[in-house]
């Protein structure tokens, strides 16, 4: 299993208004192939939001990160300073620790 981690901060938008984007949005992220979840993050405080996205594999991973999905979100000019992480998941601790 791959992991990507995305954060970034907003600019010119509410949280309310952000929230409402992502209603929108989300039947569009359960229909990449091959991501098992994806956990949207908030930190109001900090203006940090973002996403955990846990995908089938790499394959899955670089899929995505390929799609006009990825790439119209990375390009909204309402979410600035965004990073992209990926992890490989380290799969016999995980299981121990009730992860997937």
């Amino acid at each position: 299993m791959q992991i990507l981690i995305v954060n970034f901060n907003l600019e010119g938008i509410s949280r309310s208004e952000y929230e409402g984007v992502c209603n929108e949005l989300a039947p569009a992220f359960a229909a990449v192939p091959g991501l098992i979840s994806k956990h949207w993050l908030a930190n109001e405080a900090n203006n940090t939001y973002g996403g955990v996205y846990l995908f089938q594999d790499l394959a899955a991973l670089d899929g995505f990160m390929a799609s006009e999905l990825f790439a119209g979100v990375a390009g909204n000019p309402a979410l600035i300073n965004a990073t992209a992480k990926s992890f490989c998941v380290l799969e016999g601790p995980t299981r121990v620790t009730r992860g997937m």
